[in-house]
């Protein structure tokens, strides 16, 4: 038996494809001339936004925690790292997650516009994405990373009680909703 940790703990099924799906929604909400259209169209889809964008913040928020908890083991071997030495390309790296900042940044006004509603962005959530974006970076993709001693957590993350963090993965994705992870970021980020 190979000993090491994986690269993974489990998320890769559940992760949903947030760029194209939200891309694929504003183009069917866009090809609507009439404004009401539009609307009923944006009504029909705000809450797949939600849910896309919840579930893909629980990713980050889950791969932070698991970086957290892989730095509480001894020096192991990372198993199963599809990025081990790839090439790598920083504005690829960080372009799903610069996608969703936008996403999160426009969200309000589209909001507004289409329901005349108020919708106020979490600063936290905005916080974990700008950490997640460093961690990707500080880490060049993972493209080296060949143990776990080798990950580098960005400033400012909390990592108190972080040798329980793999308790609470492996629960949520028994439940197979990364969105539950949403629960835990302040494990991660201070307020």
């Amino acid at each position: 038996m190979i000993q090491g940790l994986e690269f993974d703990p489990g998320f890769a099924p559940y992760i949903l494809a947030f760029r194209g799906t939200v891309e694929y929604l504003y183009m069917d909400i866009n090809r609507f001339k009439n404004l009401s259209q539009r609307k009923m169209k944006f009504r029909q889809y705000y809450k797949k936004f939600l849910e896309l964008f919840n579930n893909n913040l629980g990713f980050y928020i889950g791969c932070l925690m698991w970086a957290a908890y892989l730095k509480t083991q001894s020096k192991q071997e990372i198993l199963n790292n599809n990025c081990f030495n790839q090439e790598y390309d920083e504005e690829a790296n960080v372009s799903d997650t610069d996608f969703m900042i936008r996403f999160l940044e426009l969200f309000p006004k589209d909001m507004k516009y289409f329901l005349g509603e108020d919708y106020k962005i979490d600063k936290q959530e905005l916080k974990i994405l700008e950490m997640y974006k460093e961690f990707l970076i500080i880490n060049k993709g993972f493209v080296k990373t060949k143990y776990n001693t080798d990950i580098q957590l960005p400033e400012g993350m909390r990592t108190e009680g972080a040798e329980t963090f793999k308790e609470k993965i492996d629960e949520v994705i028994k439940n197979e909703d990364l969105s539950k992870l949403l629960e835990y970021k302040e494990l991660i980020c201070p307020m």
